[in-house]
Order: C-alpha cells, then sequence, then structure tokens
C-alpha cells in the first residue's frame, strides 16, 4: 500500500518483527516511513534469522499471526503451502519468509537504509555513515539487545562465543561443533536449547555443560483441555503468588500460566517498585521457563539429548586457568574443575539497557530525551509508547512499562495501536512545533 503524500515522515530504528510490523501500519496510516537496520535484513530480526531448519517457533502457528485482527492469517499462510496448519511449530526460517512476504507486498513504499542510527537532534536522525534522516517522528524499535559478555579466564582461557546468534559467533560455533572435548554453555534458557541443537545437527560428539544459577529448563507446551479459571481478586505479589500455587495444583500451570496472559501488563504496573525488585529477583527465572515454552518436538529431543551428552548444572562458574574452568553447584561449598575446549554465552539478552554501549541510546540518555526505567530493561514510556515528544519505543525496549512486550502475540497489537498513536499526534502538531519536551512522565503503578 503507497502511503499518500503530505502525513508526515517516521524514521523507524530496527527492522525486526516490531519495526517492520510497525512500518506496514504506518504506511496503512497514509505517512512516509523510512526504516533503519544495521544488518541491512529488513523484515528478518534477529529471532528468525536462524537458516536451521532444527529451530523452531515456540508457539504454534494459529498464534503468531503478524495482524492482530486477523488471527489465522500465518495459520493460513502454511496452510495454503502445504508446510502446516495452526498446530505445528513452524521453523523460524519459514516465519522469516512469512515477514518477508508481508513486507515485499505492503512496506515496498518505504525506504530502507542499511545503516547505524547514532543520534537524533533538531528534528534529524544522525546516521554513522555520516548522514541523516530529516523525520517529523522517530522511533525505537531495537528489539531484544545481545548478551552481556561472560567474563574472560584468562589469557590462555579456552574460545569463547559471548554472541551464539552473531555471525561471528555462529561461525566460531560451527568450528567448536568439529572439536573433541568438552563444552561449556552459560545458561540454561532458551538460547541454551538453540545452541544444543545447533551442535547436535553439525555432529559435535562431546558433552555439552549447561549452567545456571537455577538450572531452569523452559518447559514444553502440551495439549490440555480448555479450562475455565476465575482470575485473582488481589494483584499483589504475594496474593498473586499464592493465586499461581493453588490454581496450578487444582488444575494444570499451563491453563494459570496462558489465563494471566491477558493481565499481565496490569498486573506489572499495579506492583510498586518493591514489588517489582522482588519479582525480577527471585520469581523472574520461575516465570520465563513457564511462560516462555518450547515445541513438544523439541522438548523430546532435549529429553533425549539430557540422557545422553548433555548435562544440566544448576551453579555458577567461579573461576577458570587454561582450558580448566571451575564451578560451584547449587548448595554445595566445594568446587569442580571442567576441562573445556570452549565456553558459550547462552545467557539470553542483554537485562539491563545502561550497560549496552548502543550510541543511540547513549545519545539519548545522555542528552535527555529519553531515560530507562526503575531497573534498566527498556525506555520509560507513557501508555502509549511515547520516550518524549515525537520520540517513540515499542516492542522489548517498552518491557519496563508493560513487561510482557517480547512475542508476536503482544507485539502484533502494540505496533497497531501505536502507528494509529503516531497518526494522530502528528495530525495535531500539524507538524508546526520543533522537536523538544522532557521524557514522558513516569507510568503511575
Amino acid at each position: 500500500m503507497k502511503s499518500r503524500p503530505g502525513g508526515g515522515h517516521v524514521a523507524v530504528v530496527g527492522a525486526g518483527f516490531s519495526g517492520t510490523m510497525l512500518a506496514v501500519h504506518l504506511l496503512r496510516q497514509g505517512l512516509k516511513v523510512t526504516l533503519i537496520d544495521r544488518s541491512g535484513r529488513f523484515g528478518e530480526g534477529l529471532a528468525y534469522s536462524t537458516r536451521e531448519t532444527i529451530h523452531l517457533l515456540n508457539v504454534p502457528a494459529a498464534k503468531m499471526s503478524a495482524f492482530p485482527d486477523d488471527p489465522r492469517h500465518f495459520a493460513r499462510w502454511l496452510e495454503d503451502r502445504g508446510e502446516g496448519d495452526g498446530t505445528s511449530f513452524a521453523p523460524r526460517r519459514t516465519y522469516r519468509a512469512y515477514l518477508a512476504e508481508i513486507f515485499q507486498v505492503e512496506g515496498s513504499a518505504a525506504n530502507c537504509v542499511h545503516d547505524t542510527a547514532v543520534a537524533i537532534a533538531d528534528g534529524k536522525l544522525r546516521l554513522a555513515s555520516g548522514s541523516s534522516i530529516e523525520c517529523d517522528a522517530a522511533v525505537i524499535a531495537a528489539g531484544n539487545l545481545g548478551p552481556a559478555p561472560v567474563p574472560r579466564l584468562g589469557e590462555a582461557a579456552p574460545l569463547c562465543i559471548d554472541d551464539p546468534w552473531s555471525a561471528e559467533g555462529r561461525a566460531a560455533l560451527s568450528t567448536l561443533a568439529r572439536q573433541d572435548g568438552d563444552l561449556l554453555l552459560v545458561g540454561t534458557g532458551l538460547t541454551m536449547v538453540d545452541t544444543v541443537l545447533s551442535l547436535e545437527s553439525q555432529g559435535f560428539a562431546g558433552r555439552v555443560i549447561a549452567i545456571s544459577r537455577r538450572g531452569l529448563l523452559p518447559r514444553a507446551h502440551f495439549t490440555t483441555a480448555s479450562i475455565d479459571i476465575e482470575l485473582p481478586a488481589s494483584l499483589r505479589l504475594a496474593d498473586l503468588l499464592r493465586w499461581t500455587r493453588s490454581h496450578a495444583g487444582a488444575a494444570n500451570w499451563t491453563a494459570v500460566i496462558d489465563a494471566l496472559r491477558p493481565i499481565t501488563a496490569k498486573i506489572w504496573q499495579s506492583w510498586s517498585g518493591r514489588e517489582r525488585s522482588r519479582f525480577l529477583r527471585h520469581l523472574r527465572p520461575w516465570w520465563d521457563v513457564h511462560r516462555h515454552r518450547i515445541a513438544p518436538q523439541i522438548w523430546a529431543q532435549l529429553d533425549g539429548l539430557r540422557k545422553g551428552g548433555l548435562s544440566i548444572c544448576a551453579g555458577r562458574i567461579v573461576g577458570g586457568d587454561g582450558t580448566s574452568v571451575r564451578i560451584r553447584r547449587r548448595g554445595a561449598t566445594a568446587t569442580e574443575t571442567i576441562r573445556t575446549v570452549g565456553i558459550v554465552n547462552c545467557t539470553g539478552p542483554r537485562g539491563d539497557i545502561r550497560a549496552a554501549a548502543d550510541p543511540l541510546l547513549d545519545s539519548l540518555l545522555a542528552n535527555g530525551m529519553a531515560r530507562t526505567d526503575d531497573f534498566g530493561l527498556g525506555l520509560e514510556v507513557d501508555d502509549q509508547c511515547r520516550v518524549s515528544h515525537r520520540l517513540y519505543a515499542v516492542g522489548p525496549m517498552t518491557r519496563g512499562t508493560f513487561w510482557e512486550i517480547v512475542a508476536v502475540p503482544d507485539i502484533r497489537g502494540q505496533v497497531q495501536r501505536l502507528a494509529a498513536t503516531i497518526a494522530a499526534d502528528l495530525s495535531q502538531a500539524a507538524h508546526a512545533s520543533a522537536w523538544h519536551g522532557a521524557p514522558a512522565a513516569r507510568y503511575a503503578g
């Protein structure tokens, strides 16, 4: 769909699912769009960049439509290609093809720029190449930031892959897959699962030891009968925890977690700063493994590998020298030594954007156009995703306000609403006022 002239120009930084679908909805609103991505891949994003068929979506196709008002859009697309139905956990590279097709059809009017955004000033988005883009509004759609690096264990330490999703990380992982010896994976979540599957598919014959503080694994999706669960009367953290435990025992935990999905943002926003802090410190790992589940066939494969060369360890790294890494298991006082040919960082997305060393975020925070939420989970936004005057954020960058905003079923509605908000804001402003103003008011919760 072509944009109508005169509607305003919006620069969107990031071309993953959030940025791509926001561009589509902005074009539907009649706005001009420039989409900027440092990778040069548009309509793809990190989550769907894998080329390996073993990496599946973590949600069945029936829930993965890119459009909130057409919930079977992806399922129909998959069925038309003869590659599955609504119950299928499709390969992520198949979903990448789906997004690319949507962007080709509805996003062709967008101007795509392969560059890195570094600053915003005087109504211009400045790029690392030295050029700039004049725009009436800008949106940060950066997605999840890369993982924080694991500590180095000395000059003679084994090969360490800080980001297994980067091009360099994937190449290094292929090198490690041909090595004889043990590998240590730091983290036992979704990234660990993908890494283990990649190693297995490339014929790695050694042992894999995955370590995290609690040693928790993502749970599997499984089919259950629909259960009506009365939502909790109180949203206070302590009351909600008691409610969850009670209903999980009486019904099943998947139904309980799914029942909370529609009100997750409401719950998060109702908590005090102290309650949010307690949740992040003590309960977040348990929420993550129950909420962000994996396909049943992946769980079965992982279970089989645990009976062979995969060990899951609750503990932490305490030191190392050369190819030896010392770990201490949870609850133990003594340490163990593991000889390894490599360490892979599987800790997942960085938890605090204040340490991300991203030039655009650093600039916005330094000049006062933006600020982080109290915990550094993302940029502070109001309930309409405004960061400051004419500056917006979408997707994982808004986690501090909405918490559960990292999956397609959540983001697709957010981008549609944000496109309408931006169109209305620009229409009211009539493009007359300059970029100015303090960051959006702190969300009251």
